[in-house]
């Protein structure tokens, strides 16, 4: 369900989607799965918002995760923007979207209460097929864990040995955790948020 917000103006108050406002923002939210729809609205945002002008971009994340490609999509815009990049995560940022957050590299903020969770990839859907097939599959996910755990090392500063160590199970990270392991570079209130 779509939400509006009134906009005075000097024709008087309209009402517009909420969405069209944050952007007016300049704030993107990754909010729910992480799919083809939400990595292809998020590069059409930063497309605009980046031909705008260059004040940096805020990227609130609350999110489960989702798709790898889709994740990675999100990920290489982030990398090669040239206008700022801040990320935020409020609620919680799991598996690829903890990635995403932990890449930022204009600051990534937690609110209090907030959570990232880190894991090895996983298969999203039933595996059939032959021992060729399955095999096949199987080294395809051993290459993406390596990819994602070398993303990881690169913007935390771990190994890629410490990191395949805390993506072997769900590790789950506090705002204080995140900050130490380095996926997090300080823990801020809403207020920080709203001004960023």
């Amino acid at each position: 369900q779509k939400m509006y917000v009134q906009v005075k103006s000097s024709n008087g108050i309209t009402l517009i989607p909420e969405d069209t406002r944050l952007l007016a923002d300049r704030r993107i939210l990754i909010d729910g799965e992480i799919n083809s729809e939400l990595a292809c609205g998020f590069m059409k945002r930063i497309i605009l918002l980046s031909k705008e002008n260059e004040q940096a971009i805020s990227v609130i994340v609350n999110s489960p995760g989702g798709e790898v490609n889709s994740g990675l999509m999100i990920y290489d815009i982030i990398q090669s923007s040239h206008v700022p990049i801040k990320m935020y995560c409020a609620g919680r940022a799991y598996s690829m979207a903890a990635l995403l957050f932990a890449s930022g590299k204009h600051g990534r903020y937690m609110l209090p209460h907030a959570e990232l969770m880190l894991h090895e990839p996983i298969l999203g859907n039933h595996v059939t097929g032959n021992a060729s097939s399955i095999r096949s599959i199987s080294d395809s996910l051993i290459d993406t864990r390596r990819k994602l755990n070398f993303i990881l090392a690169k913007h935390t500063g771990r190994s890629e040995n410490e990191i395949e160590k805390a993506t072997a199970f769900d590790h789950y990270f506090s705002p204080e955790e995140s900050v130490e392991f380095g996926l997090a570079d300080a823990v801020v209130g809403f207020d920080t948020l709203m001004e960023g």
